[in-house]
């Protein structure tokens, strides 16, 4: 009984880890997009590579099942939210 305890212990642990993590590649995501929204918005140079990195790793861990994989970013992405946002 006491393997069996272990091995569900042990699991749910490797669980939790792996969605503190995600929440933490989440929060770097939406921040590395805000920099690329912002440097649209002024016209200046901008580039996505820095979230789909993020984006990468979050998607490896979203291939275990538990957490949802990120859909890539791309400059075109961002540019029709900034249009979106002058429109308002």
């Amino acid at each position: 009984m006491s393997e069996v305890h272990h091995a569900i212990t042990a699991h749910i642990n490797k669980q939790h880890a792996i969605l503190k993590r995600f929440a933490a590649l989440e929060l770097e995501r939406e921040r590395r997009i805000d920099e690329a929204v912002e440097r649209c918005r002024r016209g200046e140079p901008f580039t996505v590579e820095a979230i789909n990195e993020v984006t990468k790793q979050m998607n490896e861990l979203a291939a275990g099942g538990l957490v949802p994989a990120r859909r890539y970013v791309t400059p075109e992405m961002v540019r029709d939210y900034v249009r979106q946002l002058e429109e308002k």
